[in-house]
């Protein structure tokens, strides 16, 4: 196996370990572990948001810090984090502390993925889309596993959530070997070092910039849908009187579709261009949404997950390297921090927003329609902004 083959094996499986145990330590354990600290109603909700704030605030500050003090550094800082969140839910005791535990376990990831991004930005310059695809996938590998060990876990030790958290943790500390395993020194893992620059100036140079704007805002938009998609997919399916086997097949149908599909769409991104995947992935995965909330058939909801998770892939597959195609290579962290912080936005906004919208008189109609739009509405301006601009 070549030296880049390795590397890259390597670090698959440090992102794959690092997704495993941060999301092992929310799912299904969270919600049982917060109502059993008396948690309720607006508290729920902050405890379920907590680790999304520093995705928002940190993906940035990290990326624009990998730029100048280098890749290594700032990696070793989310394994540190990833290592040591895990134990500290085993002294929480209120649901004040579990959301201060949240709020310290989100910097792991919000420092993780901008960074890992930017390393294969760096390393793999002529097939970016297809290799930060297989990275995706690799940790979509982690976080499809997550929840069947952490609920195989609270079945075999009678819900015990001390032995689930023992578990992240070991997983936690996994990821910190990995990590550093692949982050050792000696390793060519930076790039050559960015002008030291202020983060206002970047941030006000990736802002002005309108094609990283857009191209940004069509991520998060995606996870704007995703993040409402993955919940109220399933409360659907509920709601319609579908089964446990089939609210679960239906929930994973889209995860498995997008581990085997997004890296060979970013391998045709690389070949083709990016302007088609991410234009045609908006409107395939906008279809399905329009279908759902009018059916209750399991054939036809399990049909557009597939094709759901199929659009999704496509679209998600070239917007990271599309993003670093427009900012250069010379500050590729803080491009990824920037698309991050966007794409963390969204992500944060979508069951929110998609949750009121079910609530009133429009019901789940209202709310999957609202999704469709919003995919549509990016895929006109995407296309209004990048016709033409040659998207290589």
């Amino acid at each position: 196996m070549k030296t880049d083959d390795k590397f890259f094996f390597a670090f698959c499986v440090a992102g794959c370990l690092a997704i495993l145990s941060s999301t092992m330590s929310k799912n299904p354990i969270l919600p049982l572990l917060s109502e059993s600290l008396g948690a309720q109603g607006v508290t729920l909700g902050l405890i379920a948001a907590a680790s999304t704030v520093p995705g928002i605030l940190v993906s940035l500050p990290a990326g624009s810090l990998s730029d100048t003090v280098g890749r290594r550094e700032v990696m070793w800082t989310s394994a540190i984090v990833f290592a040591t969140a895990p134990f500290l839910y085993l002294f929480v005791t209120t649901p004040l502390e579990l959301v201060i535990v949240r709020l310290y376990h989100g910097f792991a990831t919000a420092i993780f993925v901008p960074v890992a991004n930017a390393v294969i930005v760096d390393r793999y310059p002529q097939r970016k889309a297809e290799k930060l695809s297989l990275f995706s996938s690799s940790t979509l590998v982690g976080r499809s596993l997550a929840p069947f060990l952490g609920g195989g876990i609270l079945v075999l030790t009678n819900s015990d959530y001390h032995d689930v958290y023992w578990v992240v943790g070991v997983a936690g500390l996994a990821t910190l070997v990995a990590i550093f395993a692949v982050f050792r020194r000696g390793t060519d893992v930076d790039a050559a070092p960015a002008e030291r620059r202020s983060l206002g100036p970047q941030l006000r140079a990736l802002a002005g910039d309108l094609h990283v704007v857009v191209a940004s805002s069509v991520e998060g938009a995606q996870y704007f849908v995703y993040g409402s998609f993955e919940f109220f997919m399933v409360a659907y399916a509920q709601h319609v009187g579908l089964g446990v086997g089939a609210i679960t097949l239906i929930a994973g149908v889209p995860i498995v579709t997008v581990v085997f599909s997004k890296p060979v769409m970013g391998g045709l991104s690389d070949r083709f261009g990016r302007f088609w995947p991410i234009t045609a992935g908006l409107v395939l995965s906008s279809l399905p949404l329009l279908v759902i909330p009018i059916t209750s058939s399991f054939p036809i909801l399990l049909v557009t997950s597939l094709v759901y998770g199929f659009g999704f892939s496509a679209a998600t597959s070239s917007t990271t390297a599309l993003v670093s195609d427009i900012s250069g290579d010379s500050a590729s962290g803080s491009a990824m921090g920037f698309l991050g912080t966007v794409m963390d936005i969204g992500q944060a906004l979508g069951p929110v927003v998609t949750g009121y919208m079910v609530a009133t008189s429009a019901g789940y109609v209202g709310g999957f329609w609202l999704l469709a739009g919003v995919l549509l509405v990016f895929a006109a301006i995407f296309a209004l902004a990048f016709i033409r601009r040659s998207p290589r």
